[in-house]
């Protein structure tokens, strides 16, 4: 009786945090990442008219290689800002977000997430939303728009629009007057199982009404793949999986864009 109570002392009395359930939603760390950050990119880019960001997506699980993308996008000198286009995690746990946050946290350039269908499961909605904010959410980078869209329509009731015309509707009708050129990103491009494909045509056709659009970005499909969905020039490109030691490397002009896909 003496050890067991010795040993409930000692577990009483440890530094180390119990997880007591799966839909624990107590967040600890910094917040409103995704607030913070755009401020930072909007100061910075506000008089440059080439923009360099670097897209990576679907980090769940791949902690180390998360943490390798990291150093390999510090040890350049040439991006402005990194996009995470979505799935953090796998099961939309807060401590898999606490320790992908933490890892983005050690990033020299701001960056901001998007909302993967895995981060919508269970409480993982609330969870993005107290850490990063609102799911879709814009930003201006120079010249260029970015509109990040929640585009996971699977993981969520038809009381909830997704994609969000009434947002893109606003992002079209109310540009900032720098604006030259938009990109849209997105989780789960049309055509893939995630996406409400009876509207993937309206919705491309509404993306098309963004000011001077120049393509499309996205995540989900953990494969590189660069295409023209709709045959209209607008090419959607897709990143690897971070597994695949592997991100996208954008360049943007007003005149135009290019494009890299780098291995780490």
């Amino acid at each position: 009786m003496k050890r067991i109570a010795a040993l409930c002392a000692a577990l009483l009395s440890t530094a180390c945090r119990v997880e007591y359930h799966p839909y624990d939603t107590r967040i600890e760390g910094r917040r409103e990442i995704n607030s913070a950050n755009i401020a930072r990119i909007e100061a910075a880019c506000a008089e440059r008219t080439t923009i360099r960001l670097a897209l990576i997506s679907d980090t769940q699980r791949h902690y180390d290689e998360t943490a390798a993308a990291v150093r390999a996008l510090n040890a350049r000198d040439d991006v402005d800002f990194v996009i995470h286009a979505g799935d953090m995690t796998d099961f939309g746990m807060r401590a898999e977000f606490e320790r992908q946050r933490d890892l983005l946290e050690r990033l020299r350039v701001p960056y901001v997430v998007l909302p993967g269908n895995h981060d919508c499961l269970a409480t993982g909605e609330r969870i993005f939303t107290e850490l990063f904010g609102p799911v879709d959410f814009a930003f201006t980078a120079g010249s260029v728009r970015f509109v990040c869209l929640n585009t996971n329509a699977l993981e969520f009731g038809h009381d909830t629009p997704v994609p969000n015309f009434d947002f893109l509707e606003r992002q079209i009708a109310d540009p900032p007057a720098r604006v030259r050129t938009s990109v849209a990103v997105m989780h789960a491009r049309p055509g893939t199982e995630q996406f409400d494909n009876n509207v993937a045509r309206l919705f491309h056709r509404t993306l098309r009404q963004l000011p001077g659009l120049q393509c499309c970005l996205n995540g989900h499909g953990h494969r590189f793949a660069a295409e023209e969905l709709f045959d209209d020039g607008i090419v959607y490109y897709q990143c690897d999986d971070i597994g695949r030691k592997a991100y996208l490397l954008f360049t943007l002009t007003e005149e135009g864009y290019d494009y890299e896909r780098v291995e780490f």
